[in-house]
């Protein structure tokens, strides 16, 4: 069997920025090939990724995974990726303005990921959790209390009549909202739950998602959600119960 035409490269024991990658893949049935899952004695591990990123490979050298490898191109940066991939797996609109559209839908998506990230790591990835956890406890009841009503109900207005995002079929931005709508409702349950009465379109366009992943969401290549990645469930960082 020949090589897949896609190689991701991505930290094996998360989710991550690389899950919004994956879903792409999995959505349209593209084979894929996950690398650094793959055995040290394959090419596979973390030091696969160390290979590009220390700059051991030809070409021009990314700065952090994930990395799509594709036609010889060695391509970084999760929107980028997505860009890249979309139009090639019958995700991207047809049209131009459809396409610029998704795309800053991708890019605004990022920036909610980033601020997600900030909640649980306010001072810096330097530091393990224990000691940002009084800086993370504000800037989490922050996001809590402005930031994560606001950038969901921005996308449930951004929800079409025909239930997505862009146009009248799922794009990749569709599937990237899918993992922040999961990935929210997992680091914050309490104050999601507060919000979901505020967008049904979304908390629909997920289901629909859903349904349409459930043989991969079923499967181990999936990894479950865990305090390694983007979204971390500290039930601290979530509020008062009730």
């Amino acid at each position: 069997m020949a090589d897949p035409a896609f190689t991701l490269i991505y930290w094996p024991m998360l989710q991550g920025r690389g899950e919004f990658v994956r879903l792409l893949f999995e959505a349209t049935g593209t084979a894929y090939l996950d690398l650094a899952r793959q055995p040290v004695e394959q090419g596979g591990g973390v030091e696969a990724i160390l290979r590009y990123t220390q700059g051991h490979v030809p070409g021009p050298t990314p700065f952090a995974a994930p990395i799509l490898l594709h036609e010889r191109r060695v391509i970084a940066q999760m929107p980028n990726i997505v860009s890249h991939l979309a139009p090639r797996l019958g995700l991207a609109p047809k049209d131009e303005t459809g396409r610029v559209w998704a795309n800053q839908l991708q890019l605004t998506i990022g920036d909610v990921v980033d601020e997600v990230h900030d909640t649980h790591h306010p001072l810096g990835s330097g530091f393990v959790y224990e000691d940002h956890l009084q800086a993370a406890k504000i800037r989490a009841q922050f996001f809590r209390e402005h930031r994560m009503r606001r950038w969901l109900r921005y996308f449930e207005a951004a929800i079409g009549d025909a239930g997505w995002l862009v146009g009248d079929g799922c794009t990749s931005a569709d599937l990237s909202y899918f993992q922040l709508v999961e990935g929210l409702a997992f680091a914050f349950p309490r104050a999601f739950a507060d919000v979901r009465g505020d967008v049904p379109r979304s908390l629909a366009l997920r289901d629909r998602i859903a349904e349409r992943l459930a043989d991969y969401l079923a499967s181990p290549r999936r990894l479950p959600f865990n305090r390694q990645g983007i979204f971390r469930d500290y039930p601290e960082l979530d509020g008062p119960a009730g």
